[in-house]
């Protein structure tokens, strides 16, 4: 991060985004606010994931920024807890070697991450492109041929984003939705993992696989032989449908 960070807004609208960042370091924190308020976002800041708890029950976010190590309850373990009843997106910031935190922070359903040191620019456009597909206008970028498709016992409303199990609803992150209504548009055909990564965000192979295994666990019975999200060799995935 750099002088780049010093840009401040003086007025904000009532409807620009609300980022809280959740990080245990006061000069990062203080640093990313001070450079995302210049860029127009609101943006509160929490110290500990018990702070970042009580700012939640009070405030509503569109976004969380959130660091992967923090003393007593750690940035992976706040995300997974967070994930069992909330689909903000979630950033998390990881050191540059700490490679199993990233893959696991995905897994527990972070939506991206960003390697310590980063650039601030580098962060508003991970930002802007997580908020593009979780604003609900955005949804039109993704055109449903169909209003729903049907896979086993599940049903996916491609216009809602919501997939149940019978009335069951299954909780999904942004990036599941996102990667679904590929898939199901697709209609039983292949999507690349280039595809399914997105506009930028996570742009790796390896980060579209951990995805997918995490979307699996919500759907499959057997993880080592998935009967509807399955692998196109060479390709990428597809959904097999009910015809």
């Amino acid at each position: 991060m750099n002088s780049a960070m010093a840009n401040v807004a003086i007025a904000l609208p009532d409807d620009a985004p609300h980022v809280l960042v959740v990080d245990d370091d006061r000069r990062i924190r203080a640093l990313i606010a001070r450079y995302l308020t210049g860029q127009g976002y609101r943006v509160t800041a929490a110290g500990t994931a018990q702070e970042a708890r009580g700012k939640l029950r009070a405030l509503s976010f569109d976004l969380i920024i959130l660091d992967v190590m923090m003393p007593g309850e750690t940035g992976l373990e706040f995300a997974e807890k967070f994930r069992e009843d909330s689909d903000v997106p979630i950033l998390m910031l990881t050191a540059r070697t700490e490679t199993d935190d990233r893959v696991r922070g995905l897994e527990v359903g972070a939506d991206d991450y960003l390697a310590k040191p980063f650039e601030p620019k580098e962060l508003s456009l991970r930002i802007a492109s997580i908020l593009r597909r979780t604003v609900a206008r955005s949804d039109a970028l993704i055109v449903a041929s169909v209003p729903s498709v049907r896979f086993g016992d599940f049903i996916f409303n491609l216009e809602r984003g919501e997939l149940r199990q019978g009335e069951d609803l299954i909780r999904l992150t942004d990036r599941e939705r996102f990667m679904l209504r590929l898939l199901a548009n697709a209609a039983g055909g292949p999507v690349a993992r280039e595809t399914l990564a997105g506009d930028g965000g996570a742009n790796n192979e390896r980060t579209v696989d951990v995805q997918i295994n995490r979307l699996r666990r919500k759907i499959e019975i057997d993880l080592t032989n998935p009967l509807y999200l399955q692998t196109a060799r060479g390709t990428g995935y597809r959904l097999m449908l009910d015809r």
